[in-house]
């Protein structure tokens, strides 16, 4: 049995070039044209009894033939979906994620899997006409370790049973997420080392991220008991800080929302470079000798910096965020602020814009600069990495 590839060849090329299907990164969506543009032969989706040897999933009314595995492994996430609903006793809790046009479908891939789903899998969605397309395929290049092809027939790479038993714990779980991400091979083959990894943990977690977080702790701890301080009058450079601290969720996100996962990760960590600079340009341990009152602007500011963090770092490193939210005492802000906004109900004062029905989120950050209010007690030093 054959599937009509060149009845739909002509629509998936005006769709790929209008970039309703946006494939990343752009050789890969050029060499995804130049498959149309050669010409595509209608494709076999099945195999006789005698070639398949028996094995694969039977065609439908004819036992003789068994499916093209190709064919058949795409429609293998509809009935997976299909299935997971059967199980939730909603029948037809499938279609809003395969005919919904609010639904979005991401196909993360390896270069070596392209033809099928930019292709074969888009013209079967076509055919079948009531299903939405992809909307993106990050199509990522191959990752090796230590300038070879990872093999697990020769044992060579990392197992994570290994890696957990080696480096045991939630925050090393972080850190080889951390070293992957920025090792992503979006746009060529990269290689994983040893050497990087310890570079990454030791000149980026540890003398950036963890060191502004540790900074900041222990001095709030040591100049106020832990207290967030009330902040004085802001200088430009406060303002112009909190400004700045305020757009890095849109710039996060834009580069989260267009599958850039590098730039992303890479934008997370200018926000502990902002707080990093910030506390060297301010030096308030300097500045304490002499004006005390300063400083507890300064501190304030930096602790805005800290809690943005913990928001910003849950996509990238989930347990570091919980770890510096529990640092922060940040899950004891939704009584603080639920208990406010019960005060200001009693009064008949509108609450709508301080009430958290849960810990801080995205838009805090871009619409407070009272991420952490003054009067809030957080916890003691402990070291991020």
């Amino acid at each position: 049995y054959f599937f009509r590839l060149s009845k739909y060849t002509e629509k998936l090329k005006q769709i790929i070039d209008s970039e309703q299907i946006k494939i990343y990164p752009a050789h890969r969506k050029n060499e995804v044209l130049q498959f149309i543009e050669q010409g595509l032969e209608d494709i076999s989706i099945s195999r006789s009894n005698a070639r398949a040897k028996n094995w694969g999933v039977p065609v439908p009314k004819d036992d003789s033939q068994r499916m093209y595995v190709w064919f058949d492994a795409p429609i293998g996430y509809i009935s997976a979906t299909k299935e997971l609903f059967k199980q939730k006793n909603e029948p037809n809790g499938w279609e809003k994620y395969w005919k919904d046009e609010d639904s979005k479908l991401v196909h993360f891939i390896g270069k070596d899997n392209i033809v099928f789903h930019t292709l074969i899998f888009p013209m079967l969605l076509m055919a079948k006409g009531d299903m939405i397309l992809p909307t993106n395929v990050p199509a990522n290049e191959f990752l090796n370790f230590e300038g070879k092809k990872f093999s697990k027939s020769q044992n060579w790479g990392i197992f994570l049973q290994d890696y957990q038993k080696d480096f045991p714990g939630k925050t090393n779980a972080d850190i080889l997420r951390y070293a992957l991400a920025n090792n992503l091979p979006e746009t060529k083959d990269s290689d994983f080392t040893w050497k990087d990894f310890q570079a990454r943990n030791n000149n980026e977690l540890v003398a950036i991220f963890g060191n502004f977080i540790n900074r900041v702790v222990v001095l709030t701890n040591k100049y106020y008991n832990g207290i967030v301080p009330t902040p004085n009058e802001f200088s430009e450079v406060d303002e112009n800080t909190l400004a700045e601290l305020k757009a890095y969720p849109a710039v996060i996100s834009s580069s989260v929302e267009r599958y850039r996962f590098r730039e992303a990760l890479g934008e997370l960590m200018n926000v502990a470079r902002l707080g990093n600079k910030y506390l060297a340009d301010e030096e308030p341990w300097k500045v304490m000798k002499d004006n005390p009152e300063r400083v507890k602007t300064q501190m304030y500011v930096a602790l805005q910096i800290a809690a943005a963090l913990s928001v910003l770092a849950e996509p990238f490193l989930p347990f570091t965020a919980a770890k510096l939210s529990k640092i922060l005492n940040l899950g004891d802000l939704k009584e603080h602020f639920e208990g406010f906004s019960k005060f200001l109900k009693e009064k008949n004062r509108d609450a709508k814009d301080i009430i958290l029905d849960k810990t801080l989120g995205w838009n805090d950050i871009t619409e407070n600069s009272d991420l952490i209010p003054a009067g809030h007690k957080i916890g003691e030093a402990e070291l991020l990495f």
